[in-house]
């Protein structure tokens, strides 16, 4: 088994692993972010490219360093290499291109957008954004279409990182929709406009790290972070039945798929629990649902030690 370095912590690996996976086996802020990779989906990675590390030594045969910055998503470790992410600043500097190129077509949507709060491009352009873009020329626009009675489609926020298509191709039957033109014209769309209405395509959702595909029955319902969510499961025939529930009061204002650490849905769950079985006899409450301390959607979840008044509160 492979051991490697990564910001100077070492860790034993099985042969084949990735250096994005060995970090994520480290945990912490040394992770790379990863903005196309999905560790369930066949073929993801390598097509962000926010996931760019140094390797700063090649392994223990061949110390070289790679002259390149390397995809950590679709790079096998070797046994004795070093890896900088945090602590490259090529890799800070590239990143930081990187996000740049991304907001270069997206919309300032986030006052409105219903994946604010829980948004990886988000949580990426704060780290590493600019305060001001640098540019100058008109952005993409997009014809809108309708793809269906659920699912949202907000063409200039994606990111192409091709999950969605991902997702069609490996957990439905038929996948209607796709990448169509090429080079920066390229689009999500269907043929002919069609509708998405494969069972399991409500997923798409989940995996797109952007505002780009969004639930319909949850759209401008409720700012993410006014919600609690409770992990619940349900007896279904389809799926797993093990979902989220985001609650405002005591109904149920939309169903998504449990997320783990590393922001991935591990058991898919059917478009009839995500859009359909929105009353609570429909489900048994597991529990509140742990969010990160450090998350913004823990807003008001947690329980503070309310600080005594000072004299001057007090005179007020």
């Amino acid at each position: 088994m492979p051991t490697v370095i990564i910001d100077g912590k070492q860790i034993e690996v099985a042969d084949g692993t990735t250096i994005l996976n060995a970090a994520r086996e480290i945990g912490g802020d040394l992770v790379p972010p990863a903005m196309c990779y999905y560790s369930s989906l066949k073929g993801s990675g390598g097509k962000c490219r926010t996931c760019l590390v140094e390797v700063s030594k090649g392994s223990e045969k061949d110390p070289r360093p790679m002259p390149k910055l390397m995809a950590s998503c679709q790079t096998p470790v070797q046994d004795g290499m070093e890896i900088k992410n945090k602590t490259s600043e090529r890799v800070n500097v590239a990143r930081k291109g990187i996000v740049e190129m991304l907001l270069v077509n997206h919309p300032l949507d986030c006052p409105v957008c219903d994946q604010a709060g829980e948004c990886d491009l988000q949580n990426l352009s704060y780290e590493h954004g600019l305060a001001k873009t640098r540019y100058e020329f008109k952005r993409r626009e997009f014809e809108k279409i309708d793809i269906g009675p659920y699912i949202k489609l907000h063409m200039t926020r994606c990111i192409l990182c091709y999950r969605c298509v991902q997702v069609a191709d490996q957990l439905t039957d038929n996948r209607e929709h796709g990448i169509l033109k090429r080079g920066d014209a390229a689009e999500i769309s269907t043929f002919i406009e069609n509708s998405l209405d494969n069972d399991f395509i409500g997923n798409v959702i989940d995996v797109c790290p952007v505002g780009a595909l969004t639930d319909k029955t949850f759209r401008f319902k409720s700012r993410v972070w006014y919600t609690k969510p409770m992990d619940a499961n349900c007896d279904c025939k389809k799926c797993s039945g093990k979902a989220v529930l985001w609650m405002i009061g005591g109904e149920i204002a939309r169903v998504t798929g449990r997320k783990n650490v590393n922001g991935e849905v591990k058991d898919f769950i059917c478009n009839e629990c995500r859009f359909e079985k929105k009353e609570m006899k429909d489900w048994t409450v597991e529990g509140p649902r742990k969010i990160d301390s450090h998350s913004v959607i823990s807003q008001s979840h947690y329980t503070h030690k309310v600080p005594s008044h000072t004299p001057l509160l007090n005179k007020a």
